[in-house]
């Protein structure tokens, strides 16, 4: 799987439901996958964008296809916070994919120092979201507006053991840049 960081201006097409170059698994982004890529385009545009905090597409390598989208919701705050958010492709749900992406974006997440816990949230009746959470390393800490929250210690976040995180130098605002987990995710 490859996750590639998009630039607002390709985020902004995908928030408007334009494929953006990319050939997804169903047609066109999903619904979920354009809203998270509207959230890197809002903080664009207040000006709380920083490379690498954004939004990413999960391809699959070896299809040359883009299965859905995983980022974050913003930068870490000044206590080292940061939350994730993903979405897969109807098509794409139930292979590990999700699982795969979770765990190598906390990881990359985990790998500056200013990172100190990674979030996520579900809505309490999305268990299959649930289980990708704890499969990737999240526990469960409790409910917040509504939302199951589950969290991973920066220090305890890490990659598959198969990953090779090229984006951390590479992630910039002149290129969209991608971090690599390899072909096929583990299932």
């Amino acid at each position: 799987m490859t996750l590639r960081a998009l630039l607002p201006t390709t985020a902004a097409r995908v928030a408007d439901g334009d494929p953006a170059g990319f050939d997804w698994i169903d047609g066109t982004p999903s619904e979920a996958t354009s809203g998270g890529a509207g959230i890197a385009v809002r903080a664009a545009a207040a000006g709380r964008y920083r490379p690498g905090w954004g939004v990413f597409v999960l391809s699959d390598v070896e299809a040359g296809t883009a299965l859905g989208s995983i980022g974050f919701h913003g930068p870490p705050d000044a206590e080292g916070f940061v939350e994730i958010g993903y979405d897969l492709s109807p098509s794409a749900r139930g292979a590990g994919w999700a699982t795969d992406a979770a765990r190598l974006l906390a990881g990359w997440a985990a790998a500056h120092p200013e990172v100190r816990t990674v979030c996520a949230l579900t809505e309490p009746e999305n268990v299959p979201s649930q289980r990708v959470l704890v499969r990737a390393g999240f526990r469960f800490v409790g409910e917040r507006d509504g939302m199951r929250a589950y969290e991973i210690d920066g220090s305890a976040a890490t990659a598959p053991a198969d990953a090779t995180a090229t984006a951390t130098a590479g992630v910039n605002a002149d290129a969209d840049a991608g971090v690599n987990a390899g072909i096929r995710p583990p299932s």
